[in-house]
């Protein structure tokens, strides 16, 4: 059974390690392409989906608890 705590430990860690991961992907992609090194788009763009990817995974694994 979920418990109240599980769901608010899952959105605080999903939040906490997604603007981590998305920040830095986004930060260090930004930082190549003012550089000059338009690799750093590959980088910076797909931040955000991979942040909430990283939410999706987790909440998967809140939802085996349940099965």
């Amino acid at each position: 059974m979920v418990t109240r705590e599980d769901i608010l430990v899952l959105g605080l860690t999903a939040g906490v390690v997604g603007s981590l991961v998305g920040g830095l992907m986004f930060g260090i992609g930004m930082g190549l392409v003012v550089n000059g090194a338009h690799i750093g788009w590959l980088i910076a763009l797909p931040g955000a989906p991979v942040s909430g990817g990283l939410g999706w995974l987790l909440a998967r694994k809140l939802a085996k608890k349940l099965a």
